[in-house]
């Protein structure tokens, strides 16, 4: 598509970084919008550093498993390690430093973990959309070889999608799966039962959704048990597990907590 949005002299924005930092700032603001409605106690500094630090080692995280995954690529040219505009984040690389981050963060400032978390999870989805356009516009994350009327060709010589052969729009995939991730939990978020339903939930669909979405990728990215599973098949697999335990887990907990409460035996 088109890789750089605009040009100024030898001034580039690209496509790729722009989508992700206007969806990192669409989701910043409605998060504290939504922190200054809740009932959740935590100052603006607060919010800013947990952001700031999340948002960090999650960058970090996702760019250096991507550089692992195509390490034979990197090794060859160490310096493309750094060109983070032409695309090259993986997002269960930035998951796991994330939240360790921010679950450390909350717990040294004594902050509700679950009650953000479920609070932040929907604009995750939300911010994930976004990069996936810009995946689209980079031509990274491109789909395998279709002949379904939707295919997408690319001709732009700067994409990182193959060239003159029709796609699966695999990055607009994710995008619509991660705005339809948004838009539920955000309508489920008001209905939930315990605190942290909506992170797990959150990481169950999209490690389901992920999953299925994979199975149209047509990138090198790495692959897990010869070519069985995609490297992110394989974590999804594992989160989804897991997410399932922990949402019947706390869901009995919860329930254990209300029996005590109202003097059940």
């Amino acid at each position: 598509m088109y890789p750089i949005l605009f040009q100024l002299g030898n001034f580039h924005i690209y496509a790729y970084g722009f989508f992700i930092v206007v969806g990192f700032a669409i989701a910043a603001v409605i998060a504290v919008l939504k922190i200054r409605k809740s009932n959740i106690k935590i100052s603006f500094d607060n919010v800013a550093d947990l952001f700031f630090y999340t948002a960090l080692s999650a960058f970090l995280g996702s760019r250096i498993f991507f550089v692992l995954i195509n390490f034979d690529v990197y090794r060859q040219h160490p310096l493309q390690i750094f060109k983070i505009w032409e695309g090259g984040l993986v997002f269960y690389g930035g998951l796991i430093p994330g939240a360790m981050v921010a679950f450390g963060y909350m717990r040294w400032h004594g902050l509700p973990f679950w009650k953000l978390a479920d609070l932040i999870s929907p604009l995750i989805a939300l911010g994930l959309s976004f990069g996936r356009i810009g995946c689209f516009f980079a031509g990274c994350c491109y789909g395998k070889e279709t002949s379904l009327p939707w295919g997408i060709v690319f001709k732009n010589p700067d994409s990182l999608a193959r060239l003159n052969v029709p796609l699966h729009p695999t990055q607009l995939y994710d995008a619509a799966n991660g705005l339809g991730i948004f838009f539920f939990l955000s309508w489920l978020s008001k209905k939930k039962t315990f605190d942290g339903q909506i992170f797990w939930l959150f990481l169950f669909l999209y490690s389901i959704t992920r999953f299925f979405i994979e199975m149209f990728r047509g990138d090198p990215r790495g692959f897990l048990l010869g070519d069985l599973l995609s490297t992110s098949q394989g974590i999804g697999v594992l989160l989804a597990i897991s997410s399932l335990f922990m949402l019947f887990y706390m869901e009995k907990m919860h329930r254990g907590s209300e029996d005590g409460c109202s003097g059940n035996p």
